[in-house]
């Protein structure tokens, strides 16, 4: 390895290391707040709508798979109603066609959530137009929206009823704590609905 090669993973350390301290301070109630937020909509009969852009998208499906199948093996219980909204390449490329990408995420809030249901949106800019259009479609019906977003929030924290905002603008860093918010989200809403015996 040479120098420039450690000095990037150092400063890449480093920069978690911040994050980590801030997040000591603000995270904690927020992502108690948001898990139950989640945990309160499962529990009165609705589902969670979960979607996100590239990375976003890829952790959107990573924390709808922990939801349905489980987070760990030491923790078993019922399936918790969770559905990524970016893995249907048909839908996706249909309403992307038919009526232009902002959509491809509306269209499906409109199809399959309904009042009580929850939509929670992933994005590192909190500006994508897909991402603000299912959210305005989701207040509408009305569904409670929530965003894990960065780089100060954009739009989508100006319209989501509730958004957790990681203060950074590199988007790996975002993405990485937006992964470790989810895992405590599965986490809490689990024990929350299903505590281990």
């Amino acid at each position: 390895m040479s120098d420039k090669e450690r000095e990037m993973v150092m400063d890449a350390l480093t920069e978690r290391e911040k994050l980590l301290l801030a997040a000591k301070n603000d995270y904690p109630d927020k992502v108690v707040s948001l898990a139950t937020t989640i945990a309160r909509t499962i529990a009165d009969g609705g589902k969670v709508l979960v979607c996100g852009n590239g990375g976003s998208a890829a952790e959107s499906q990573h924390f709808a798979a922990e939801m349905v199948v489980r987070l760990t093996e030491k923790h078993e219980r019922a399936p918790l109603p969770t559905m990524a909204l970016t893995t249907d390449s048909s839908v996706l490329t249909a309403c992307a066609n038919d009526y232009g990408f902002e959509r491809v995420f509306s269209r499906q809030v409109e199809a399959l959530g309904r009042k009580g249901d929850l939509l929670l949106v992933l994005s590192t800019s909190g500006n994508s137009g897909n991402l603000i259009s299912a959210v305005t479609t989701a207040r509408d019906l009305p569904m409670e929206t929530v965003a894990l977003l960065g780089k100060g929030g954009g739009e989508l924290a100006e319209i989501a009823n509730f958004s957790i905002i990681i203060p950074s603008q590199s988007v790996l860093r975002i993405q990485e704590e937006h992964l470790y918010i989810l895992h405590q989200l599965v986490e809490l809403v689990q024990d929350s609905l299903s505590p281990e015996v």
